[in-house]
C-alpha cells in the first residue's frame, strides 16, 4: 500500500533509477513503486523481447506482483524492436501515469533507451521505411563498402560532419549517411539547429521539468564479484538449456531462409549469444565431451568477462553523457552507495526516500546532487572536434582528448625513439 494520497502527488515528478548491472535498480525501483504510488518503466533492449528471462535477466513474475510493470515481454524474440519504437510507446505510458498522479519509474540499464525518453531528441534514427514509395525511389546506402569509401562519400556530402568523424568510426560514419538520405539535409546542419533549439550536439532541450535521476554506486571491485556471482547463479537456474531450446528454434527459421547467424539484431544482440555460440552450434555429442565441456567453461569464462565490461560502459555513459557536460540540460542527479548489501536501508532505501519525497513537496534535497558536486568538464559537441594527424605514427585522431592522448601514449614515445634509432644508423652509415 503506498504511503502518499492522491494530494499529496498533485506534483508528479518521473523518477529515474540508472546503474550498472547488478547493482540492485530493480530492487529500488519496487521498493519505491510501493512508497510512493508508482509503476514502472523497464528501459531495457533486451527485456521487452517475450520469453528468455535468464539471459536478460528479467524481472521475476514474483516481483512484478509488487508493483506493476510495463515495456516487459511486448516483442517476438526475433523481431528488431529499434528505440524510436519504445520511445514512442513508453512515451505515451508516462504520460498516461502523470495523468494519474502515479509516479513513473523509470529504470533499466539501456542507458540509450532512458535519454531518448528524457531529451527531445531532434534528430531521429533513420528508419527503414522501405515500404513507402518515396523510400523506394531512392537509392540505397551501400554500407558494404569500405570504412575509406563511405567516409569518402559522407565528406562529398557533409564536409564538416567528415572532417569530425574518424574513417574507423563506420557506424557515425554511415548514421550521418543515413541521416542525410532520409532528410535530405546535412548530419551538422541539423546538429547546429538542434543546439540552437536548447539542446546540445548529442540531443536536445529535455523533455520534462520535474526529474529526478538515483545513480546507485558500487566499489568496482566488489560490483565485479556480484557479476561473476551473477553469472554462475543464472547457469544454475538453467541458462544453457535456455540458450539451446531458442537457439534450435531460430536457426530451424534461419537454415529455411538460407541466412547466416546474426548478432546484431533481436534479442540476438543480448549479451550471452555470442559469448555461447561455438558450444551451441556444436552436435548434442559432442556437447557432452571434454571438448566440449571445457568450450563451454570457457563461454562462461567469457559471459563473466564482457558482463563486467558492460558494467563499465554504463558508468562511463553516464559520466560522459551526464556528469560531465556543461553545455546539456541536465536533471539533478543523485549517487547511492549500493556496495555493501547490508546497509541497504541507511545507504540506498532512506536517502532515495527522502530525496523523493522532498522533490513532490517543492523542497530541496538534504543530499548534494552530483551536478553541484562535481568538477565540471565539458565534454564539446562532435562540431568542435577537429582533425590531428601524427606525423610520426601515421595516424589520424579526432578531438582534443584522442589526441593529446596520443601524444603522452607510450606506443608513441616508442615509435619516436626508434625513428630516432633509425636516423642515427643512418647517419653513422655515411659518416
Amino acid at each position: 500500500m503506498a504511503d502518499y494520497c492522491e494530494k499529496e502527488m498533485s506534483r508528479v515528478p518521473i523518477l529515474v533509477i540508472l546503474g550498472a548491472t547488478g547493482s540492485g535498480k530493480t530492487k529500488l525501483s519496487i521498493e519505491l513503486a510501493q512508497k510512493f504510488a508508482g509503476e514502472i518503466i523497464s528501459a531495457d533492449s533486451m527485456q521487452v523481447y517475450k520469453g528468455l528471462d535468464i539471459i536478460t535477466a528479467k524481472v521475476s513474475r514474483e516481483e512484478r506482483l509488487q508493483a506493476p510493470h510495463h515495456m516487459i515481454d511486448i516483442v517476438d524474440p526475433l523481431v528488431n524492436y529499434t528505440v524510436v519504437e519504445f520511445r514512442n510507446r513508453a512515451l505515451s505510458i508516462i504520460d498516461n501515469l502523470k495523468s494519474r498522479k502515479k509516479l513513473p519509474i523509470v529504470v533499466g540499464g539501456t542507458n540509450y533507451y532512458i535519454e531518448a525518453l528524457l531529451w527531445q531528441i531532434l534528430i531521429d534514427e533513420p528508419e527503414d521505411s522501405s515500404d513507402s514509395d518515396q523510400q523506394s525511389k531512392k537509392p540505397r546506402l551501400d554500407t558494404s563498402e569500405t570504412n575509406e569509401e563511405l567516409h569518402k562519400k559522407l565528406a562529398q556530402v557533409d564536409p564538416q560532419m567528415a572532417q569530425c568523424l574518424h574513417p574507423n568510426n563506420r557506424r557515425k560514419v554511415i548514421r550521418s549517411l543515413e541521416i542525410y538520405e532520409k532528410f535530405g539535409r546535412q548530419h551538422s546542419e541539423l546538429l547546429k539547429l538542434q543546439r540552437t533549439g536548447g539542446g546540445c550536439g548529442v540531443g536536445g532541450p529535455l523533455r520534462y521539468k520535474d526529474l529526478i535521476i538515483l545513480w546507485l554506486r558500487c566499489d568496482q571491485e566488489v560490483l565485479d564479484s556480484r557479476l561473476d556471482e551473477r553469472v554462475e547463479s543464472m547457469v544454475e537456474a538453467g541458462l544453457i538449456q535456455e540458450l539451446l531450446d531458442f537457439h534450435e528454434r531460430y536457426n530451424e527459421d534461419r537454415l529455411k531462409n538460407n541466412a547466416a547467424p546474426d548478432y546484431t539484431k533481436g534479442i540476438f544482440q543480448s549479451i550471452g549469444f555470442k559469448e555461447f555460440h561455438n558450444y551451441l552450434i556444436l552436435p548434442e555429442e559432442e556437447r557432452n565431451s571434454q571438448k566440449g565441456q571445457q568450450m563451454l567453461q570457457e563461454s562462461i569464462a567469457e559471459l563473466k568477462l564482457v558482463t563486467r565490461r558492460y558494467a563499465r560502459k554504463q558508468r562511463k555513459w553516464i559520466m560522459n553523457r551526464m556528469i560531465r557536460r556543461t553545455d546539456r540540460q541536465v536533471p539533478s542527479i543523485y549517487s547511492l552507495n549500493c556496495t555493501n548489501i547490508d546497509k541497504w536501508t541507511n545507504d540506498v532505501l532512506d536517502p532515495a526516500i527522502e530525496i523523493v519525497t522532498s522533490v513532490i513537496r517543492g523542497e530541496q534535497p538534504k543530499q548534494m546532487s552530483m551536478n553541484e558536486n562535481v568538477e565540471k568538464q565539458k565534454s564539446t559537441d562532435i562540431l568542435n572536434d577537429t582533425p590531428h594527424f601524427c606525423e610520426i605514427c601515421e595516424r589520424l585522431f579526432v578531438g582534443e582528448l584522442q589526441w593529446n592522448i596520443h601524444l603522452k601514449s607510450i606506443k608513441h614515445q616508442k615509435v619516436i625513439e626508434k625513428k630516432k634509432r633509425l636516423e642515427k644508423s643512418k647517419m653513422e652509415q655515411t659518416a
